[in-house]
């Protein structure tokens, strides 16, 4: 479409990218057919179209309110839209510009500040986070029903992980809630890559993705924590490491796009396009490898939710399924697969009326085949689902280590 940037738009870090993905554009609405929030609403403006529109106006200087705020702040960035469109438009490179250019226009609530503020202080803290679960575990009883729904149902202990013994090695990303919510799932991860010959190095320096903060529109903060990971990581790739493995698909999502985000920075843009080539999600170690070795024995029937991030942003949709189904375990159909859960981040907290909504459709969809369990690959998606206290949820790699001989 035809666009014409305002003279304090051109002035943006990532101006031309913005013009090139509006002018990429051509509006012919196909993105809202797939956009969650655009069916549960049904508010043009809550559809791509309708949002991309509103970055237009507001690029082009028009008029900027807490109401064109509010319909980005509603975009799940679940990038349905662009498995959809016909065009390749990059819609969420666009929102990462649109939100971080209106924060800088519209003034949020204190109760908004509060809340993000609180998430990007707590979340990426390992430590600060398990203290806080740990507190609000003990106070279960005395909370309300949505305040529970963000608690994990049962911690499962992490078993012994193997040493590192084999020529091949990966790094693993720990995460920041990962290992307080789910602790066993790196451990089962790096149990099942021994069993396939490849050892996992752990890199302690190695903390947040950065996710939390670039997505709160705190992006300068979010990248300065890609710089850190990257500076612990680079030793080890120095060293001969061949990937960064991901077990949540939210985390390998953005790592992926540290060569894009800081392909402007001179001292870290060759290093983050190495990382990112580097990055891959558990599933693509596993679905080139001899599964023989596992010595699976699947006997259990389950659902799989493929997370938003894995099958829009990472373009995995299907990879998992074909390994469960390789091992040998049934998988039950799921309607409208491509649907979002809800989770996306802390979108459950910012945007938690959706966000229910968006899990209790998705739980329908998963548990209409009547599987006996539910897994993913996303802690934020595990969380949330099985937040609701109905079938149980688990990360999909922690049901192929139990199944092992």
């Amino acid at each position: 479409m035809q666009t014409n940037l305002s003279e304090a738009a051109k002035k943006l870090p990532r101006a031309e990218e913005a013009e090139s993905i509006l002018r990429s554009c051509v509006h012919c609405g196909f993105c809202n057919a797939t956009c969650p929030t655009y069916q549960l609403l049904g508010d043009e403006l809550d559809g791509p179209r309708g949002r991309i529109y509103l970055m237009k106006q507001m690029l082009e200087g028009g008029e900027v309110t807490e109401s064109t705020q509010l319909h980005l702040d509603r975009c799940l960035t679940c990038r349905n839209c662009e498995t959809t469109c016909p065009s390749g438009v990059q819609y969420h490179n666009l929102l990462d510009i649109g939100r971080d250019f209106i924060e800088q226009q519209v003034p949020r609530s204190m109760g908004e500040r509060m809340v993000r503020s609180g998430l990007r202080t707590v979340v990426p803290r390992p430590a600060l986070f398990k203290a806080l679960l740990t507190t609000g575990n003990a106070l279960r009883p005395l909370m309300p029903a949505s305040l529970k729904a963000h608690l994990p149902r049962q911690v499962r202990a992490p078993k012994a992980r193997p040493q590192t013994r084999h020529t091949r090695t990966v790094l693993i990303l720990e995460g920041c809630v990962q290992p307080s919510l789910s602790p066993n799932t790196n451990a089962a991860t790096a149990r099942v890559l021994d069993r396939l010959g490849i050892s996992v190095t752990p890199i302690r320096e190695a903390g947040c993705c950065g996710a939390v903060d670039y997505h709160l529109n705190a992006q300068e903060a979010g990248l300065d924590r890609a710089r850190r990971n990257i500076d612990a990581w680079w030793p080890a790739i120095e060293a001969g490491a061949e990937a960064i493995v991901q077990t949540a698909s939210g985390c390998g999502a953005f790592v992926k796009e540290y060569g894009h985000l800081l392909k402007g920075d001179p001292a870290y843009a060759v290093k983050a396009a190495r990382v990112s080539d580097l990055a891959k999600d558990l599933v693509e170690v596993l679905r080139g490898a001899e599964l023989e070795k596992l010595n699976v024995k699947a006997d259990r029937r389950m659902a799989f939710h493929c997370p938003c991030t894995l099958q829009h942003a990472q373009k995995l949709g299907g990879a998992v399924e074909d390994v469960l189904t390789r091992l040998g375990f049934q998988l039950t159909a799921v309607p409208d697969a491509h649907l979002c859960c809800g989770s996306a981040g802390s979108y459950s907290i910012t945007q938690p009326e959706i966000s229910k909504q968006l899990r209790d459709n998705k739980l329908t969809a998963l548990e209409s085949g009547k599987p006996e369990i539910i897994v993913t690959a996303n802690i934020g998606c595990q969380t949330h689902l099985d937040g609701a206290g109905r079938t149980p949820v688990r990360h999909w790699i922690e049901i192929v280590e139990e199944a092992m001989q």
